[in-house]
């Protein structure tokens, strides 16, 4: 039998919409169990503050439908030092909390990892970031929504490019990974799109935009991961520029519009089943682990291999790009 009686949740990094979707699964999931809940306001360093509310099956009420998360989120610099955390267990000691639920992206995960080795104390991980760049997992919390917001934004940029003629690089996010872009470009029917794991074929690029764009088309769409090796958007746009002074190039960044509104129904089933199986996790002596989801299912998945694989991109979705481009 497991000896959890309390437990305590935290978002952190990021925020991504579905967050209060895992919440609401994680105190709910636990109230239906016999456990007492917590909520760590600001995440870890809300826990190094003894910053904590009591949470009930009320603290959860009609959050399922909002972005953001009710729990804060912040930044710790503190919880990167082992006095920090020293302190953040010390808060659990007093509060008599038995394990801890987390939901954020890699660098969470990484402090939980570090946490759960220093004091041999329970954690289960949720993956909550838009990046979808978590090894172990098909989807992270806030990727879908994400995706669609990028998808509407393409969509009307796409009708004043046609009215013009112009040739539209759109940055979005994705410091580390091209799943936004690379699905966004696919869905919106981005001529080209530029990721920070393949290094940009400027050479095709620029073949394209002399040829196919030249003659055929009387807009393009170029969607960019902020964090491809050029620079970005705007450096890309710039050169393309000085080569082709002719077109009427245009840049979008669409920044942290991407973070934000209400998660997609998608999301909240994903978020809430994510939840429900992070207390079960739990229940299960189950520690150290994310939770994800591979084919539709529920899967447990160990920090260490979560946070040492890079997810790869799909070669065929690249493919995909390349042949609906024509």
């Amino acid at each position: 039998m497991s000896t959890i009686r309390k437990i305590a949740v935290l978002t952190s990094g990021g925020d991504a919409p579905g967050m209060n979707a895992a919440i609401r699964a994680v105190v709910r999931g636990a109230i239906f169990n016999n456990l007492a809940v917590m909520g760590v306001m600001r995440g870890y360093q809300g826990l190094i503050q003894n910053d904590l509310v009591e949470m009930n099956s009320k603290s959860v009420s009609n959050i399922i439908q909002q972005g953001g998360t009710i729990l804060k989120s912040a930044r710790s610099k503190d919880f990167l030092t082992p006095e920090g955390r020293q302190t953040a267990f010390d808060n659990l000691q007093k509060n008599n909390i038995d394990a801890l639920v987390v939901i954020g992206g890699d660098g969470t995960f990484t402090g939980a990892r570090i946490f759960a080795q220093e004091f041999n104390y329970p954690i289960v991980g949720i993956p909550g970031t838009i990046d979808n760049d978590i090894f172990g997992t098909d989807y992270t919390i806030g990727y879908d929504t994400a995706l669609n917001t990028v998808v509407e934004a393409v969509d009307k940029i796409r009708d004043t490019a046609s009215a013009h003629s112009r040739l539209f690089f759109i940055e979005v996010m994705g410091r580390d990974a091209g799943f936004l872009a690379l699905r966004g470009g696919i869905a919106s029917g981005a001529e080209a799109v530029l990721v920070p794991e393949i290094d940009t074929d400027y050479e095709r690029l620029d073949s394209f935009l002399r040829n196919s764009y030249k003659k055929e088309k009387s807009s393009s769409i170029v969607l960019v991961a902020e964090g491809e090796k050029m620079g970005g958007a705007i450096k890309i746009a710039e050169e393309i520029s000085k080569k082709h002074p002719d077109y009427d190039v245009r840049v979008s960044i669409l920044g942290h519009i991407q973070r934000g509104g209400s998660p997609s129904a998608f999301d909240r089933v994903v978020a809430s089943r994510m939840g429900v199986s992070a207390i079960e996790a739990l229940l299960d002596d189950q520690k150290s682990v994310m939770i994800g989801m591979v084919n539709n299912e529920i899967v447990y998945v160990p920090f260490n291999k979560a946070l040492k694989n890079k997810k790869p991109l799909n070669p065929k979705s690249l493919e995909l790009i390349d042949i609906l481009s024509i």
